[in-house]
């Protein structure tokens, strides 16, 4: 297994075999999200080499990412306002549209833009340390940064709603509760059990990871019919791809000499 590090002014990325362990690197900031970082996430995500099979994405110190950098907000118009939410969504989109799954381990802040950032991943772990919130409201602001697509159906438009409009946030268990993660653990354990998940996630057949990620999301927004149809299609592409049929032919030889050595 090769293990080896680079480290910049806003990322930290770790290539340890098939897995990649990519850190938001502002902790001074609490990892706070400015032009430059949603840049640098792009960039590394749409870079990652050929043999990363997983990501695991975090914040280093003691906050995952505590949202928008309101110090270097500027003014901007309309239209100016709306290009830079397309920037944001284009950078998240390289997250969970990209080549590999995404396990996202939170721990501390997560916020406005942070959880748009964590519920663009495929997983989400949580330590107990960590909260919730969408301060957007209280700020005269709106989620730019797909929040409004992909937290709300995480956790429903209802409790979304809750969120913004009175600035409510929500324990480690309390957004474990209403959908935001799929596992909890305790202070520290966060990156053992996103290893460990992502270590599972590396050896899937990969057209089966890329049938998951790009595939599911899109057949839930489908009709049933549709969804029906585009399930077959993906099933026919993933259980001809070489590698199902090796995994396949492996797995039945040795179910077969299983029962061989049991009669």
């Amino acid at each position: 297994m090769t293990t080896h590090t680079e480290t910049t002014p806003l990322l930290t990325i770790e290539f340890n075999g098939a897995i990649a362990v990519v850190g938001i690197n502002r902790a001074a900031k609490r990892n706070a999200l400015n032009d430059p970082l949603v840049h640098a996430l792009r960039h590394c995500f749409e870079t990652l080499p050929a043999e990363i099979k997983a990501v695991v994405l975090h914040g280093n110190g003691g906050h995952f990412c505590a949202g928008l950098d309101l110090s270097e907000m500027r003014e901007r118009d309309t239209s100016e306002g709306m290009y830079h939410s397309r920037m944001w969504h284009h950078a998240f989109e390289r997250v969970q549209f990209g080549r590999v799954p995404v396990v996202a381990l939170l721990h501390g802040a997560v916020i406005g833009g942070g959880l748009e950032l964590a519920s663009a991943a495929h997983i989400r772990v949580a330590e107990s340390s960590a909260f919730y919130g969408l301060p957007e409201g209280q700020r005269g602001l709106f989620v730019g940064g797909g929040g409004s697509v992909r937290i709300s159906r995480l956790i429903g438009v209802a409790a979304m709603t809750d969120m913004m409009l009175t600035g409510r946030v929500l324990s480690a268990q309390e957004g474990h509760a209403a959908g935001i993660t799929q596992y909890l653990v305790e202070d520290g354990a966060g990156m053992a059990k996103a290893m460990e998940l992502a270590q599972r996630i590396a050896n899937n057949a990969p057209m089966t990871n890329y049938g998951v990620m790009h595939v599911l999301p899109r057949i839930a927004d489908q009709s049933i019919q549709d969804g029906m149809v585009t399930e077959s299609l993906m099933a026919a592409v993933a259980g001809s791809d070489p590698d199902t049929k090796g995994r396949l032919a492996e797995f039945l030889d040795q179910k077969k000499h299983k029962v061989q050595r049991n009669v």
